[in-house]
């Protein structure tokens, strides 16, 4: 953690009236959010999602985001 003298000198920051994001790239922190949720799935498509996400060294849900997200963009499907 930082000393106090060295957070003092923030102490006075004063932000400016407009700041310029002209070269700015929109979204580049941005990590959708994840929600928890249960989804019922045959023992055989489980199995079958985990070895995949293991030779890919993923994790299955991951995976499993990533096909949906896949399906949704190829069919022109719209999150929103």
């Amino acid at each position: 953690m930082k000393s106090v003298e060295e957070r003092a000198k923030y102490d006075e920051y004063e932000m400016k009236d407009e700041y310029d994001f002209s070269d700015g790239i929109r979204g580049r922190f941005y990590q959708p959010k994840k929600i928890p949720t249960s989804m019922r799935l045959d023992n055989d498509i489980l199995i079958f999602l985990k070895k995949q996400a293991s030779e890919k060294k993923i994790a299955y849900q991951t995976l499993i985001n990533n096909l949906l997200r896949e399906y949704m963009q190829k069919d022109g499907l719209n999150a929103s």
